[in-house]
């Protein structure tokens, strides 16, 4: 790390959404460029900055800025080019001339202190001199606050987001509760509060952060873990670590924090002893509401339909060739008759050919809709079943901030039969907008696989309607007769039994190869994606393959896969555009991934007759690179639904290299091929429906790569971490109402 003191010549490009700019310098008798997140900054303004050099394969030797601090220009000819820049709105080159004539070297003084003497200048009148002092005063409050912000260790680019939240109160605010960055701040977690807060001198005991350490620990188990809640002496265990309080204050601020309604505790009646479940009002509410609106749902299912369905199901079988089973059969019969429904089962138990069934006898009834929670999800069904399918989200018409959906109890959806696929992907917080928007009366078909990993956000929704026993559900266990010559379908269910798959089996479609190491497991990885799957199935091995790991870290982990993938497909070339972001380096045609619903940023397809607009992007939503802007520091990438979205700024902090993701990550889509690591780590991670999740997103071929023993060892590892979820008490306890 270097530190130089240089003159602001040019700025060369800025993005005053954060601050991301690019500057040309005066540093002695030579010009460099100096990139990254600064304070605006007028040509003649001195400069000290602390950045490490580095060399850009196209424009050179450059210096990357880590900080930056801006002293006033205090030469004449400074000054003047200062004022001469446009940065302060009402000063142009030609004013700047007067003011320098008028007031010399006392001119950013007079600015800043006596601005009404700005009127004694010819051609600037009371509007005009107000509108100088308040641009003066704005530019001067925002590189104060950046100074103070950078010396307690906040970077550059999270000191513009602060900046943009409380403007010229940012001291003020912090001062007084620093902890509020943790609420207001995307990108600042609990921890970078409480470095800012130690070095402001707040003590250890301060309420202020014994209750956002309470309030970050139940937020951690809702946004990691999936909890819709935490029973209070689990809270209050976690909170104890994260803080270092001693419990007794620890008690006294949960305390606090449910007298205040900021949390929310309800008894829950266990086994043994009562639990008091501590939420998030947020969740608390959600989780009331998803249950409430079930219970309604079920009040008003609608009049028992088709009295034949019997022999209108055997018309079926004629019609197209088949035989269900009678599991099949009876899943198809309560669907119908059924105003809500669940239909769970694993690969091959033929859960499409029954929603084939259900729409071709429903269909005379009225309206039916398609949905599932992610786009390839959607795609999928829209492929299988012959009609249009949507993302929820798009089902729901979001437009505007998290959460709002034009689609809701004031504006519902009109339809008269619902089905959603992939329920194990739904969470508490989409199926409580999904039943806001249902009308009572709706039929709501429910399909999915309740042994697959349960959804990424709070809640494990389709797994408490089927404990709960609430609503008509049937389990679908038989292999569907087509597909018994499947290995994939044979093993996932071999696995889900808790027994070993059978490996490698003459004309098989699920391959095992050894690998001495994780090192090794790496390399034969690449290998098997760039040359000997591609040659031995003719397929597109980034499109068509996908690699899955159970873990981000480690030398078979997401981010390492990541890297050498990239560096086998799409590796750094003279004539590739590049954008750096953190680690990561983007290259035009890489394969990334969205890694949090964006739900702001617009997007445009093109249609048959036109484009189509809309704005939101999604969790886990692939795409292609197609085009990278260096000079305006943007990206486009093409989604696999054909969607286009130009990523600027901090929407590119969202997007990950997806030649490698995580096996959650995956969840909803499904691939030609999909190749795993299979090399042990976490027994936390490494369970037996994380390994039945990856082998059931393969169609045509599976491999993995490792050690016998990691893949049994998942087999037998059955100790899912427990979701705490309430949402099966609420709907029995409504049901006996």
């Amino acid at each position: 790390m270097e530190e130089i003191e240089a003159f602001a010549d040019e700025t060369v490009f800025r993005n005053e959404e954060n601050g991301y700019t690019v500057l040309t310098v005066k540093c002695g008798r030579t010009r460099v460029s100096a990139v990254g997140v600064m304070p605006p900054i007028a040509p003649g303004e001195k400069l000290r900055i602390t950045g490490e050099w580095v060399e850009h394969p196209i424009y050179g030797r450059q210096i990357k800025v880590s900080g930056c601090e801006v002293e006033q220009p205090t030469t004449l000819s400074g000054i003047e080019k200062y004022l001469s820049s446009g940065m302060i709105r009402g000063i142009g080159p030609a004013t700047a001339k007067l003011l320098i004539k008028a007031f010399g070297e006392q001119t950013l003084d007079v600015l800043c202190s006596e601005p009404e003497k700005l009127m004694d200048v010819q051609g600037i009148g009371p509007k005009r001199a107000k509108m100088i002092a308040e641009s003066y005063a704005e530019q001067a409050q925002q590189r104060e606050a950046m100074v103070f912000l950078q010396s307690y260790g906040v970077t550059p680019s999270l000191a513009v987001k602060i900046y943009k939240q409380y403007g010229e109160n940012v001291q003020t605010v912090i001062r007084q509760n620093p902890y509020r960055l943790v609420e207001d701040i995307e990108g600042i977690g609990f921890k970078t509060a409480d470095k800012i807060a130690a070095s402001l001198g707040v003590e250890p005991d301060s309420e202020h952060r014994l209750g956002a350490g309470v309030k970050h620990a139940l937020s951690e188990a809702t946004n990691g873990a999936g909890h819709c809640y935490l029973p209070r002496a689990e809270l209050s265990g976690y909170a104890q670590r994260l803080l270092g309080n001693d419990m007794e204050a620890i008690e006294r601020t949960i305390d606090s924090l449910i007298l205040s309604r900021q949390l929310i505790a309800q008894v829950l009646p266990g086994e043994g002893e009562d639990t008091v479940a501590v939420y998030l009002p947020r969740t608390y509410h959600a989780e009331v509401d998803v249950a409430r609106r079930l219970r309604e749902m079920i009040d008003a299912m609608p009049a028992t339909m088709a009295l034949d369905l019997s022999m209108q199901i055997d018309a079926l079988e004629r019609e197209e060739g088949v035989a269900f089973h009678p599991q099949q059969r009876r899943a198809i019969e309560t669907a119908v008759r059924s105003g809500m429904s669940v239909i769970t089962g694993g690969p091959g138990t033929g859960k499409t050919t029954i929603i084939k069934c259900i729409i071709r006898l429903l269909s005379m009834g009225g309206e039916i809709a398609l949905a599932a929670p992610t786009g390839r999800a959607a795609k999928r069904m829209s492929e299988a079943c012959g009609m249009e399918a949507k993302t929820i989200h798009r089902l729901l018409e979001y437009g505007g901030e998290e959460g709002d959906f034009a689609r809701g109890q004031d504006n519902p959806l009109e339809m008269d039969t619902l089905i959603i696929d992939e329920m194990s992907m739904v969470d508490i917080f989409l199926m409580r907008s999904l039943l806001r928007a249902l009308v009572p009366g709706t039929r709501l078909i429910m399909v999915g696989d309740s042994d697959q990993l349960p959804s990424v956000g709070a809640g494990n929704v389709l797994r408490d309607i089927l404990d709960s026993k609430v609503i008509p559900a049937v389990e679908l266990t038989e292999i569907f007769r087509q597909d018994e010559q499947s290995m994939i379908v044979y093993n996932a269910h071999r696995i889900n039994h808790g027994e070993a798959p059978r490996l490698n089996a003459k004309g098989s479609d699920f391959f095992f190869e050894r690998a001495a190491s994780p090192a090794d497991a790496a390399k034969k990885i690449v290998s098997l994606c760039a040359t000997r799957l591609p040659g031995f199935l003719g397929l597109n091995p980034v499109r068509q393959m996908q690699v899955l790991s159970p873990t981000k870290k480690g030398e078979c982990g997401v981010w390492m896969l990541n890297q050498m993938l990239q560096a086998q497909f799409n590796p750094a070339h003279s004539g590739k555009a590049e954008r750096v972001r953190g680690d990561t380096v983007f290259r035009e045609g890489d394969k990334v991934m969205q890694t949090r619903n964006n739900y702001q940023l617009k997007w445009k397809r093109e249609g048959v007759f036109a484009w189509e607009e809309g704005q939101g992007v999604f969790n886990g939503d692939i795409g292609f690179i197609t085009a990278i802007d260096e000079q305006e520091r943007t990206m486009q990438v093409q989604f696999d639904d054909d969607r286009i979205a130009d990523y600027e700024g901090a929407d590119i902090d969202d997007l990950d290299l997806a030649y490698c993701i995580s096996v959650h990550k995956s969840q909803g889509s499904e691939f030609p091929v999909v190749v795993m690591p299979a090399v042990g780590g976490p027994p936390m991670l490494l369970t037996r429906n994380l390994l039945y999740t990856a082998v059931t997103r393969a169609r045509r071929l599976v491999m993995l790569v490792g050690r016998e023993a990691a893949i049994d060892q998942m087999i037998a590892n059955v100790n899912t971490r427990r979701r705490y979820s309430a949402l099966c008490w609420r709907l029995t306890e409504l049901m006996r109402l």
